[in-house]
């Protein structure tokens, strides 16, 4: 074979094997964006599912604890947030503003028997204790897929692919510092 022949088979090797990486990374960063935006929206989902349960609860609840008026307002203010944010993190955010209300109502139950004992009560706090616990592997599992997305993105030879197109690391459900502190309820407290 001729040299420049044989130069030619070579830059067009090399060439195939480039379009053939380009197009096996641009498959993947679909493929992974997609795994992001579907995991967030299994989290929307939940939070819908939690937003839809809260009229249910308060109203069980207020029929055995009429003086905690504040903290219903509080819930429903925290409510009305997360159905108006619009950006994931702070539809987040504000989800975790009702996780922390309810949290509280479920603190009032224990002043109150027969609240405990409320057959509707018990079914309604079981079924957020389960809206809750899909939330949290909902959240698992998008910072999961934001992990191997942003693998991607970092690594070697993945990186140079995603700066030609123009791919950028993805961020992490990250629940803030305050919200890991425990949440002191005071009874004694009158309006």
């Amino acid at each position: 074979m001729e040299p420049l022949t044989t130069t030619l088979l070579i830059l067009g090797g090399i060439a195939s094997l480039l379009i053939i990486l380009y197009i096996f990374y641009w498959n993947r960063f679909v493929v992974l964006a997609n795994r992001i935006a579907n995991s967030w929206a299994q989290i929307d989902v939940q939070l819908k599912k939690r937003y839809d349960l809260v009229p249910n609860l308060i109203s069980t609840v207020k029929g055995y604890a009429k003086h905690e008026k504040k903290i219903f307002e509080n819930v429903t203010k925290a409510r009305e947030r997360m159905m108006s944010a619009k950006a994931p993190g702070e539809k987040y955010r504000a989800g975790q503003d009702l996780t922390s209300a309810l949290k509280t109502i479920l603190a009032i139950a224990e002043n109150y028997p027969k609240l405990r004992a409320n057959e509707n009560f018990l079914m309604l706090q079981e079924e957020l204790s389960g809206i809750e616990n899909k939330i949290a592997y909902a959240r698992q599992f998008y910072n999961d897929s934001v992990l191997e997305y942003n693998n991607i993105v970092m690594m070697f030879p993945g990186n140079i692919f995603a700066n030609i197109m123009n791919k950028k690391s993805k961020e992490y459900l990250d629940v803030p510092s305050e919200e890991r502190k425990n949440i002191k309820v005071n009874f004694d407290e009158k309006e």
